[in-house]
């Protein structure tokens, strides 16, 4: 398989990539992103790409096979960001409960996306491709795998049997309502997080005791938070740019 079939089929730049080709690459991505900042999803062609990037469209092609190939890599860029953000620490203050963790977890992560118009229409767009769809539940997978080590940092945790797969199902509930806010507002508003969050909430006290001890945050926690991308190959929502 040539290098361009396997940045392609990855939706990301291969390790042999010359410097020049990783530019491009984030240039391309930076183009993609401020088009669907201001335009739906099916209005954006891979011509479009190209010229917003001032790169030749026969050299896109290297890149990305198709338009929703761009997307899906972005989608992938986005992810990180959001993942990087879901595991920074909470500190003054440090929540004194779950249900605070969650709140100020949800607020943080609503304001990343609000704060960038593309992830909110790639995530939560009626017009979310397939592929998109699958990357977006591959990074909730990622995260879910980290708030649990997340409450064990903070809170003296019992035995929860499957308790990532119940962050995870928490998690999926939360991004509905979002997009219920998305599309009737263009936006996450305050009243739709709150009301995602305490469906999480609700959702979650099934298995979860109302109260938990606290305990003493220490790095060595906090430095188990972080789950190399790796380790999430085998996710059954690993994306591909098909479609």
């Amino acid at each position: 398989m040539t290098e361009a079939s396997n940045t392609r089929s990855e939706g990301l730049p291969s390790r042999q990539m010359r410097r020049r080709g990783v530019e491009r690459y984030k240039t391309l991505l930076d183009a993609t992103e401020r088009l669907l900042t201001d335009n739906n999803d099916e209005d954006v062609s891979l011509a479009q790409i190209a010229e917003a990037a001032g790169i030749p469209l026969a050299s896109v092609y290297h890149f990305f096979a198709n338009r929703n190939a761009a997307f899906v890599a972005l989608a992938l860029r986005f992810n990180e960001e959001i993942y990087q953000r879901s595991i920074e620490p909470l500190v003054d203050p440090e929540p004194q409960s779950w249900q605070e963790m969650l709140h100020m977890k949800h607020s943080r992560a609503a304001s990343f996306q609000n704060s960038r118009p593309a992830a909110l229409r790639l995530f939560l767009g009626a017009g979310v491709s397939v592929a998109v769809r699958n990357a977006d539940l591959s990074g909730n997978a990622r995260i879910a795998r980290s708030r649990e080590r997340l409450f064990e940092a903070y809170f003296h945790m019992p035995h929860i049997p499957d308790f990532v797969d119940r962050l995870e199902i928490a998690g999926a509930s939360m991004d509905g309502i979002w997009a219920l806010s998305y599309g009737r507002h263009g936006t996450i508003t305050d009243g739709y997080r709150m009301e995602a969050t305490a469906s999480a909430i609700d959702y979650l006290r099934r298995f979860l005791p109302e109260f938990l001890p606290r305990k003493a945050l220490t790095q060595k926690a906090l430095d188990c938070l972080y789950i190399p991308l790796e380790q999430m190959a085998s996710n059954p929502f690993a994306a591909d740019d098909e479609g």
